[in-house]
């Protein structure tokens, strides 16, 4: 494994006996926040001038329904008929985070709707924190601080900001790759499970604990700890038990969750399906939200391949190469696949060094002011896609 993973500048110990995080990383959570709590804004003011509810964007579009109507009435009790005939349920989402809404629930009076946006807006901080802290472990902290402000201004990153599972995966992701490079082989694997408890694509984190653990083994010549393969066999359980829990309640052990995600259009099609639809995309009506789209697939691509040339740390080669296989491989509604694509942070990490090594005292006026340029425009579009495109987001 890569020599970087055996360097120790991660969170350490005071005299007090107080952990800190590593030097730079509130400076990185407050442009973060900044960045995001101004998109908030924006769609706060879109509602109120289109006559909507307070927040509604924010916590009542898409997706956030049905977890939150999962965490007030359990699952089994939502569906919707397509035109197409076929039948959505609520088998399709996972259940750690309607699980979360319902506990903070019970113990705050807030409705399901602001329990689901205080956990994602948590679980957001926790994201830049762990993202952060493997920026800094690798590369130090002006790559780590590229590496978040990137993360942050994301066209996609508006999902940041809603009542959606992204940044509750995202953190459980990146402190599970975060401990395999500190080697704490149970705590990686447990962040694992409960990746794989947020959603579907969750198994992309178990697999990256699994190779990893399984180059150690190599690595040690079959003398690894037992932690190792403890965490190796933690790590996938989260989404296997809830993708058996769903075939189990359909009749169909095996392949029952498949169905459910048939349903909603999303099947292993080895690309068939984003190809033909690409081949359909000007005649279906946005000019704008498809592109976007296709462009950030793409940059995904390359980036991923600069991160291999950069011959990163192999987890999190593992983590962003499955979470782009999923995107690249599987249909389904091709103005999603930006979210698919966020919590694969690393794939920022190429783009991030060349940031650090361009501006090693900091951004000229200039290259401020272009940067508050994009960054106004990726807040505009973000904007856009959740409040006002009839595409899903």
């Amino acid at each position: 494994m890569s020599s970087a993973l055996r360097r120790s500048d991660g969170p350490r110990e005071t005299g007090r006996g107080r952990v800190e995080g590593p030097p730079g990383v509130l400076r990185a959570l407050a442009v973060f926040a900044a960045v995001r709590l101004a998109g908030v804004v924006l769609m706060v003011m879109v509602d109120a001038v289109a006559g909507r509810a307070l927040g509604r964007s924010l916590a009542h579009r898409w997706d956030s329904v049905w977890y939150l109507h999962i965490a007030e009435h359990g699952y089994g009790t939502g569906l919707r008929i397509t035109a197409t005939g076929a039948v959505q349920t609520d088998w399709a989402f996972f259940p750690l985070y309607p699980w979360l809404i319902r506990a903070l629930r019970g113990l705050l009076p807030v409705t399901a709707g602001r329990a689901g946006l205080l956990i994602a807006w948590s679980s957001a901080a926790l994201a830049v924190c762990g993202i952060y802290a493997i920026g800094h472990h690798l590369h130090g902290r002006r790559a780590a601080t590229a590496l978040v402000a990137l993360w942050a201004v994301l066209p996609q990153s508006v999902v940041l900001g809603l009542a959606y599972t992204e940044p509750l995966f995202t953190a459980c992701a990146a402190w599970s790759l975060y401990a395999v490079l500190r080697r704490r082989w149970l705590v990686a694997g447990t962040l694992a499970l409960l990746a794989g408890l947020a959603r579907p694509n969750g198994i992309a984190a178990a697999l990256a604990v699994a190779v990893a653990a399984a180059h150690e083994v190599v690595r040690q010549r079959g003398r690894a700890s037992p932690g190792v393969l403890a965490g190796a066999f933690l790590g996938p359980l989260g989404w296997a038990a809830y993708v058996l829990w769903v075939g189990r309640r359909t009749g169909d052990l095996v392949h029952g969750y498949l169905h459910v995600q048939s349903a909603w259009n999303s099947q292993l099609d080895l690309s068939v399906g984003p190809l033909r639809f690409l081949e359909s995309m000007p005649l279906r009506g946005s000019w704008v939200t498809y592109p976007v789209a296709l462009a950030v697939v793409v940059a995904g691509i390359v980036s991923f391949c600069r991160l291999c040339l950069d011959r990163a740390p192999l987890p999190l080669m593992v983590f962003a190469g499955v979470l782009l296989l999923l995107v690249v491989a599987v249909s389904g509604p091709f103005s999603s696949k930006p979210r698919f694509l966020l919590p694969a942070f690393p794939l920022l990490i190429p783009p991030a060094r060349a940031l650090a090594r361009a501006w090693p005292t900091g951004p000229s006026p200039r290259a401020r002011l272009l940067c508050g340029g994009l960054t106004i425009a990726t807040l505009l579009y973000g904007t856009y896609l959740a409040t006002l495109a009839s595409q899903p987001l």
